[in-house]
């Protein structure tokens, strides 16, 4: 059984960087040498989480459920444009350094998060229908797999492996500007400069 951190992180920012999305998209398409090329979920890595866990319980290793906030810590994430399984190498490596566990964070979009995302967009005065289109679309991926990410420290310094669906990228714009627009005043006039 996995040790868990103390709270769950249901809202994040993800340091999600573009090597992470083509990791998805890569990993997403990587059987085309099957006879069905075209995966059923494309967009959801649920799959490759859970390889990751029967891997990383297959070296023996022990996961940590938490997520390394890379903005707070020094971080360095690992490069797999170019192989969507390079997640394993990471893994290897981390077993080699020495590392006693892999931090094991995933983010599954849930209803509640986008209704309420979806509501502080439609409440903003400066919403927009093709953001709440965009919000709609999403309910396409509820209960979907959009964000893993694995993370081991060495010597002071964190290394992470990140990947993330398009999709996921896409919810996390909206949410910010929900955000954003949620809370954001207008500048108005001091009463004393009215009169």
């Amino acid at each position: 059984m996995p040790a868990q951190a103390s709270s769950d992180r249901g809202r994040h920012s993800a340091c999600l960087c573009p090597v992470a999305a083509t990791n998805a998209k890569l990993y997403n398409h990587e059987d085309s040498m099957s006879p069905n090329p075209m995966s059923p979920h494309p967009d959801d890595l649920t799959q490759m989480k859970d390889d990751m866990t029967a891997f990383i319980e297959g070296l023996g290793m022990r996961r940590f459920l938490g997520y390394v906030e890379c903005e707070e810590v020094p971080s360095v994430l690992w490069d797999s444009s170019h192989n969507p399984d390079s997640w394993k190498d990471f893994v290897e490596l981390a077993k080699s350094a020495g590392a006693p566990f892999l931090t094991m964070h995933s983010w599954v979009l849930e209803r509640e998060e986008l209704e309420h995302m979806s509501q502080a967009l439609a409440e903003s005065d400066y919403r927009s229908e093709e953001d709440l289109e965009d919000s709609r679309w999403l309910n396409a991926y509820v209960g979907k797999t959009g964000f893993v990410q694995l993370g081991w420290a060495y010597q002071g310094c964190v290394f992470v492996y990140e990947a993330g669906t398009e999709w996921y990228e896409h919810f996390q714009q909206l949410r910010e500007l929900a955000d954003d627009t949620g809370g954001f005043m207008m500048d108005e006039p001091d009463q004393d400069e009215e009169r």
